[in-house]
């Protein structure tokens, strides 16, 4: 009897092959098993944290309750071994099931899907003004390289990256809410005012989505600044990044021959500059994405933007490890999704880029 073949020449082609489609069933193979591998340590970081999530959880006098301890370590699973309490959370991970927060008494699922949304409206709108402008900025540096806008850019850029983000939070919000009176002030809608109907969970989409232009309007008034602070860093690295990538293709000699041509200057750099460039644009525009999720925290609080960050402080401060297990799982997976989409993108715009298998 013929032994039968472990893979099928369907299958084989899938996990084997050097098409798209393998490419993705690979790198999301890898995927999970780096997200196992972020559980292990998230986990074990967690349990190295020094204090007491069951102190910082009870009061005075129920912490001096035996009783009242017991029962919560029991509700919690704070009672099992760790190696025991690790295996559970992975087992409820893989049903969809992150646990119950040890502060707002909720599944921290729940926790996620409303305080998400709020983080990843301002990202989307940081990282849009960083990559617009940072493309921009840098093409315009590259090109008067040495020269005075150059010299200002450069300032700017490093100035941006140097900055402390909470400082650069703070400042902004005295000048721009205290001093000229331009913000609105903390929050994602003047006190009182009733948020859209949930869609998405971001508001200016869901105000825009049930035709409520009004809400819309102030939801923008209030995501700006800190949407604005929080591109700042990503602007100054996107920048310098930009500024690099057309100076090293302008040297080529396809660029010198294009321009030998007559081809205006604004021809040249679309179709033989920032085309080759658009590669490494891409990656540093993936890396701040998911960099400006995972950084939010400080500017959140700045800001009273109920976001992840703040959910994040809220349960790293109460000792919540069922919380900063969820926030550290849905981060690490906005870093392993976005890579994933840049290296898909990658073969998308260059189809001769083989992977490495």
């Amino acid at each position: 009897m013929k032994p039968v073949p472990v893979l099928t020449p369907v299958t084989k082609t899938l996990f084997t092959g050097t098409g798209l489609t393998p490419f993705i069933i690979r790198r999301l193979l890898t995927a999970v098993v780096l997200i196992l591998g972020i559980t292990f340590i998230a986990f074990s970081v967690t349990q190295l944290v020094p204090g007491d999530p069951v102190a910082a959880n009870l009061g005075q006098s129920a912490y001096s309750d035996p009783d009242i301890v017991a029962a919560f370590k029991a509700e919690y699973g704070l009672d099992q071994p760790v190696h025991i309490q690790y295996i559970t959370y992975v087992g409820n991970l893989l049903q969809g099931n992150l646990g119950i927060s040890l502060s707002s008494k909720r599944p921290v699922a729940e926790d996620l899907r409303e305080f998400f949304p709020a983080t990843l409206e301002i990202a989307l709108v940081a990282v849009f003004v960083a990559l617009v402008l940072g493309v921009i900025l840098g093409t315009i540096s590259a090109m008067t390289r040495d020269r005075l806008p150059d010299q200002i850019i450069r300032v700017f850029s490093l100035t941006g990256v140097s900055m402390p983000v909470f400082w650069t939070a703070l400042t902004a919000f005295y000048i721009f809410f205290f001093v000229l009176g331009w913000a609105p002030g903390t929050g994602r809608l003047e006190p009182g005012a009733e948020p859209p109907p949930q869609v998405t969970g971001m508001y200016t989409v869901d105000a825009l989505l049930d035709g409520d232009f009004a809400t819309a309007s102030q939801a923008v008034s209030y995501l700006l600044l800190p949407a604005l602070v929080l591109a700042v860093f990503a602007l100054g690295v996107i920048t310098r990044f930009t500024r690099a990538s057309v100076l090293e293709i302008l040297g080529n000699d396809y660029v010198r021959t294009a321009r030998s041509k007559g081809l205006p200057e604004r021809v040249v750099i679309r179709r033989h500059v920032l085309r080759p460039a658009l590669l490494a644009i891409i990656t540093i525009a993936g890396v701040a994405f998911a960099s400006l999720l995972a950084g939010s925290v400080l500017i959140e609080n700045v800001f009273s933007w109920p976001g992840l960050g703040q959910y994040a402080y809220k349960s790293a401060v109460g000792l919540d490890l069922p919380g900063i297990m969820g926030v550290s799982m849905i981060v690490a997976t906005v870093f392993i999704f976005m890579n994933l989409l840049v290296d898909v993108l990658y073969r998308v715009i260059d189809p001769q880029m083989k992977d490495s298998k």
